[in-house]
């Protein structure tokens, strides 16, 4: 089986800088991460490649500089890795990310489960994944914390939820997003670091996936960020002392002054 794991660099959060011009985060020169809950896909990747045999192909679209996430996959256990990056891609949302993906997810063309994290911790949208399964026509299982059963037919997942979970099952292929309650990842091994620095990045263009250019990058995006703002501070808050009733009776006050000076 062939596991496609799509994973992202993003700014460490204490580096975050937006471009006041174009409302997108500034990533030359800040330092980068895989973005947490994609480390939780590659790990699951790979212990699915143990678990059933086959091979772990990891995927990100991103600048150059993007490379350094994949070898750190690669470090981890990934088989290959493939850097999608072109300055058509530049200014995406997530509608024209997941499409870019999922020309590149085509471009590969045998691909059995696409893992991802659930979201990313640069725009916590949880969008690009259920996205690359609307654009390849896929089922897909979001918020996976344990698989159950898999071979090349069917797969079981267990779905978290708010207030407990659910199992379900789904042909295969097919597209999960997974939760950090699926694994623990695994720390990349001496071997493994140096297997990174030797392989071979394969690097694919806009030319390259086949696509429709009009749906690439800030022009192919329906959504725009119009303005981004720091909200403003909250006031103080009131404290009330005294003994439990006469704490109570004050705050009925109090709620009863606020809502009928809402109301004038």
């Amino acid at each position: 089986m062939h596991f496609v794991v799509c994973i992202k660099q993003v700014p460490d959060t204490t580096e975050v800088r937006i471009d006041p011009k174009t409302n997108t985060l500034m990533r030359e020169g800040v330092a980068s991460i895989i973005n947490p809950f994609d480390v939780y896909a590659i790990e699951e990747g790979i212990r699915l490649r143990e678990r059933v045999g086959g091979k772990v192909t990891v995927i990100t679209m991103g600048p150059p500089q993007a490379e350094a996430a994949l070898r750190e996959a690669i470090s981890m256990g990934a088989d290959e890795a493939i850097l999608v990056s072109d300055r058509a891609f530049a200014g995406s949302d997530t509608w024209a990310t997941s499409y870019t993906l999922s020309m590149a997810i085509r471009k590969i063309g045998d691909a059995s489960v696409i893992i991802c994290g659930k979201q990313a911790s640069d725009g916590d949208t949880a969008q690009v994944g259920p996205g690359i399964a609307t654009h390849l026509d896929l089922p897909q299982i979001t918020y996976v914390r344990r698989i159950d059963e898999i071979d090349d037919k069917r797969i079981v997942a267990e779905r978290l939820l708010e207030d407990g979970h659910e199992v379900i099952e789904s042909s295969v292929p097919c597209l999960l997003t997974v939760v950090k309650e699926i694994n623990e990842p695994r720390l990349p091994s001496l071997r493994g670091k140096m297997a990174a620095k030797k392989a071979q990045i394969t690097s694919w263009k806009a030319a390259d996936l086949g696509a429709d250019p009009a749906r690439l990058g800030l022009n192919g995006s329906p959504t725009k960020v119009v303005k981004i703002f720091t909200p403003p501070p909250r006031g103080g808050g009131q404290m009330l002392a005294g003994e439990p009733e006469q704490v109570t009776a004050r705050l009925v006050e109090v709620l009863k002054e606020t809502v009928v000076g809402a109301a004038s």
